[in-house]
């Protein structure tokens, strides 16, 4: 008798240990004893084992310190508490089948190997679906590798405190077209990188005290939009790319060494709308765009505000085409960085320029359109774009000295730098999306120009004495 009661005994306790099938972790007992165990080894990586192509696997409250090959179609969510700890050693997650779905973990402490990439979650097959997960502590956060027509959505990326020389991306992308990466916070990484991916759309993230908020490099046919990029060296940077979008975005504040809010270098067929630039060492900084002339790189509907200096150029860029956008209040609104021109890029086409803060003239006949040309011809703002150690000088009497003697002696007087011939005496209503989550005085200004175009009150001087008329051509190439 008591051999039966000990027989029936072990099967009661076999039966609470494995629930009710291999996959199905979420019975009332499992959830208790993973509540009980504050370290879990070789949980999750069984049931993974055990299951079948297309099983869902639920894993309960607890920290289990594995690392996951995930080797089939499966689907694996975490409940809330669920967290995979990394032991700060290798990688955490490896997806290595197509159609898998990892959500709702936190995924935490990797190794911190650069040559060996340490990551996070690392994809190695297409269709996979990240979702909703928080990746803390990781050297490399979301790296997809060959992973077309994945998503990647919802997750908090964050990474290790490291120099940021020493950092990995927050998310990767390395052959992996027609992705979705949408609705992401990425803080304290290296870069989100896009490389030789196709057809990408990067929508609805955050990106914040990274090196490089986005970057492209050989990525074509990508959309960006309803971005935030705050506080990074570079917001974004397009490298090598055909067939950029880049809309509705906010880059606000990103002041490292270069300090670009949006950088485009040797990129062609690019559309740049709706944008707010805020902020910044450089609002845009243009080299090599577009790479051929056939098509113009186009500029419109975006406040440029507050920045050092709102667009720089190399010397050499041609064929970009600026509209409609508003340049409010930059130290410089537009540079030519060494001895060039803006010969071959235009500041209106038809009736139609851009609204510069610091026009001098004004509107009689009250159409929205300047009565004499915008010309940008500051001998300081000339000598600081040949030598610009001279930027310490700004704000000092030597820049008034240097501005008064340009106003004196027209000799010394530069050539314009550029020439809007249909400047707007009233900001554009610009549609920039969500506005920023922390805006400082500067950016609660924007958002108000940006959404309603009215929220700066601006006094014009009238001073036409020395202005030439507005010229009425078709053109607007400096």
């Amino acid at each position: 008798m008591r051999g039966h009661l000990a027989i029936l005994a072990a099967l009661a306790w076999a039966r609470v240990g494995l629930g009710q099938g291999p996959n199905d972790m979420s019975a009332p007992a499992a959830r208790a004893s993973a509540a009980q165990t504050d370290v879990n080894t070789g949980v999750i990586g069984s049931r993974i084992r055990s299951a079948s192509a297309g099983d869902t696997i639920r894993v309960p409250a607890g920290v289990y310190r594995e690392h996951l090959r995930i080797d089939k179609p499966l689907t694996l969510i975490g409940e809330p508490g669920a967290v995979l700890d990394g032991g700060g050693r290798g990688d955490i997650v490896e997806v290595a089948a197509p159609d898998v779905t990892l959500s709702g973990f936190v995924i935490r402490n990797t190794g911190i190997d650069l040559d060996h990439e340490n990551a996070g979650v690392r994809v190695m097959a297409p269709r996979a679906r990240i979702e909703n997960n928080t990746l803390d502590d990781t050297l490399f956060g979301i790296d997809l590798r060959d992973a077309s027509d994945s998503v990647v959505r919802g997750n908090r990326v964050g990474g290790k405190d490291l120099d940021v020389a020493r950092r990995g991306d927050g998310i990767r992308l390395w052959r992996s077209d027609r992705t979705l990466v949408e609705g992401n916070t990425i803080h304290d990484g290296r870069d989100a990188v896009l490389w030789y991916s196709k057809g990408i759309t990067v929508r609805g993230n955050t990106a914040e005290r990274c090196r490089y908020g986005f970057h492209l490099m050989y990525s074509d046919e990508v959309t960006l939009e309803d971005n935030e990029v705050v506080e990074n060296s570079v917001g974004i940077y397009l490298m090598y790319s055909t067939g950029i979008e880049v809309r509705r975005n906010r880059m606000i504040r990103n002041r490292g060494p270069s300090g670009y809010g949006l950088g485009l270098k040797e990129t062609d067929r690019f559309v740049v709308e709706n944008n707010l630039f805020v902020g910044n060492r450089a609002g845009i900084y243009l080299d090599g765009s577009p790479f051929s002339p056939r098509i113009p790189g186009v500029f419109a509907r975006n406040t440029i505000a507050y920045n050092d200096v709102g667009a720089v150029f190399l010397p050499a860029v041609r064929g970009n085409r600026f509209t409609l956008n508003n340049f409010v209040d930059n130290i410089e609104q537009v540079a030519v960085l060494g001895r060039g021109s803006l010969a071959g890029n235009e500041f209106w086409v038809g009736e139609t320029g851009n609204f510069w803060t610091d026009y001098q003239g004004y509107d009689q006949n009250r159409d929205g359109v300047g009565d004499f040309v915008h010309e940008s011809f500051t001998l300081f703002e000339n000598l600081v774009d040949r030598h610009p150690k001279l930027r310490l000088l700004l704000f000092s009497p030597a820049q008034q000295a240097i501005e008064f003697v340009g106003r004196a002696i027209p000799a010394v007087r530069p050539e314009p730098k550029f020439i809007d011939e249909v400047p707007l005496v009233r900001p554009v209503p610009v549609d920039a999306g969500r506005p920023a989550q922390r805006p400082d005085r500067a950016g609660l200004s924007l958002v108000a120009l940006a959404m309603g175009g009215g929220g700066l009150a601006l006094v014009f001087v009238a001073r036409p004495r020395g202005m030439a008329r507005r010229r009425r051509n078709n053109g607007g190439a400096a």
